[in-house]
């Protein structure tokens, strides 16, 4: 009899809940789902293209009429959540960065996991926190002073140390990785340029850095946090080991190198953002203490590093395979060098460009630009539901869930950006004259440096800095992708090619 009535009761539950997850279900649109394990098959199954499978959930959704929308679900649907909507219509996008903003914060998940690397920085907060920094580098980054500091660094480096590697290589018949070569420079600029303090992690030698190696172990680590259930890292942060002890040594090289930096500019201010930001005051009318520096130093080091250099990998490796698009890109930067430095080829290739001279190339930002529609760098991005909310399209967004606009998939959809939104084709970006860069009116159809409220501030710089690199490499040489060398996309927040990008350097013919 007892048997009976624990079968009974087994059946009476399992029935109950497979009735609830027929409720839950029914409405959901996206990958299939699965009782008690979600949409975690399919997730596991494509981990490896994860950005490819979630643009091709979008783009069944429907025809032009429809919005891209779908939810994936995480196991058990214990909470709210369990559930992602993911979306890519532009309506939704800017829903969620500009009509609703202040429903969408960036949350509790995403804080806690990077709050031991980025603590309250600009990057990882919300409300008056967030604000008072946003004005403060909004003020900033508007100075000539600091494009003037910009441009003086991302010069020396290509001139005292890029081009020496390059050239090097060129004359060995070496391959080198262009994607490992673009994070060093990249890293180098963004802290002369944060905190004054150059690492030189980029030269002949290729050094070890390590304050570069722990800045990456930390990162790395930081992003498993987001990756895996919270009480799996927080127990291994309990108990010190894993990855949460690398985050912890890794944390403390960081921190030390940080220490000494803020230390330097209290004995000698100069024009980096932190000098700046020692003379600001918060909220209260204080000075910001070293540690809320050092995090708002940090931020700007992981904004400033990844994103320019993995986009100019992309780049590079679209020209390769793009022989008319190299061409029209040569023959631009030698009509404007033709007209500031004359006819003389070797004045061209003795300075690297100058910002106002890469502030002409019309067509290079136009290159560039569809280089991050179809590859941005931060290809998916998430964000905390406040409240319960219906998009545009009619998705309703329970609180305390998770919404993911896919930037990878907006410039992948026909509905948005026509039927050749799979072609490199750069022209899509300029005027019918060909000569003014021409963004779309939408703006919401291109968020790689996201939009609203929180619109990227560097923007302008990072378009100068890789416009900058691409002509000082571009003009100097042919690059071509060394034989058997697979390029992919690693899965991860940021895209970086799995593989890195291996190159032969020919020198370049320019007569």
């Amino acid at each position: 009899m007892e048997t009976f009535s624990i079968l009974l009761s087994l059946v009476v539950a399992t029935s109950a809940y497979l009735f609830w997850f027929y409720l839950l279900i029914r409405n959901l649109s996206g990958p299939k789902v699965w009782p008690l394990v979600g949409s975690i098959p399919a997730l596991f199954k494509n981990r490896r293209r994860l950005h490819d499978w979630i643009a091709s959930n979008l783009r069944s959704m429907g025809g032009a009429a429809t919005y891209q929308t779908c939810t994936i679900a995480l196991p058990f649907f214990a909470t709210k959540q369990g559930f992602y909507t993911v979306t890519c219509h532009p309506k939704n996008i800017e829903h969620i960065l500009r009509i609703r903003f202040d429903n969408y914060p960036k949350g509790p998940t995403w804080q806690t996991a990077f709050h031991d690397l980025l603590g309250q920085g600009i990057f990882n907060s919300d409300g008056e926190t967030w604000l008072i920094q946003r004005k403060t580098a909004a003020l900033e980054f508007t100075t000539r002073t600091l494009r003037q500091a910009m441009s003086r660094w991302v010069n020396q480096t290509i001139k005292n140390r890029l081009s020496l590697i390059l050239d090097k290589a060129a004359k060995e018949k070496l391959a080198v990785d262009l994607q490992d070569l673009l994070l060093r420079l990249t890293f180098d600029n963004i802290c002369g340029l944060t905190f004054g303090k150059d690492p030189e992690t980029l030269s002949l030698e290729l050094p070890e850095n390590p304050f570069s190696i722990a800045f990456d172990t930390a990162t790395e680590a930081t992003l498993h946090r987001l990756l895996y259930p919270g009480f799996l890292w927080r127990l291994e942060k309990i108990f010190g080991f894993g990855s949460e002890k690398r985050l912890k040594k890794s944390l403390e090289i960081v921190e030390n190198y940080m220490n000494d930096a803020i230390d330097a500019r209290k004995e000698s201010p100069s024009d980096d953002l932190l000098s700046r930001f020692m003379k600001k005051k918060d909220v209260d009318g204080n000075h910001f203490p070293s540690s809320v520096l050092q995090r708002i130093a940090l931020n700007f080091v992981l904004a400033g590093r990844d994103t320019s250099s993995v986009a100019l990998s992309w780049f590079f490796w679209l020209v390769m395979n793009h022989s008319e698009v190299e061409h029209k890109i040569i023959k631009e930067i030698s009509m404007v060098l033709r007209e500031t430095r004359g006819d003389d080829h070797k004045k061209w290739l003795d300075e690297p460009l100058d910002f106002d001279e890469a502030d002409r190339l019309t067509y290079l930002k136009a290159a560039l630009a569809e280089t991050l529609r179809l590859y941005p760098s931060v290809p998916e991005d998430f964000k905390y539901v406040v409240s319960d909310d219906v998009l545009p399209d009619g998705t309703y967004v329970p609180a305390d869930s998770t919404v993911t606009y896919s930037i990878y998939s907006v410039g992948r959809m026909k509905t948005i950006w026509g039927e050749d939104c799979m072609e490199f084709r750069p022209d899509r970006w300029l005027s019918p004259e060909g000569d003014r860069f021409e963004p779309p009116k939408d703006g919401y159809k291109f968020v790689a440096f996201n939009a609203g409220p929180r619109t990227c501030l560097g923007k302008d710089l990072a378009y100068l800095q890789m416009k900058s690199v691409a002509s000082a490499v571009l003009l100097r040489y042919r690059l071509s992708l060394v034989p058997g060398h697979r390029v992919e996309q690693k899965m991860s927040l940021t895209m970086f090619m799995k593989n890195g990008l291996r190159v032969y350097l020919t020198p370049r013919n320019l007569a």
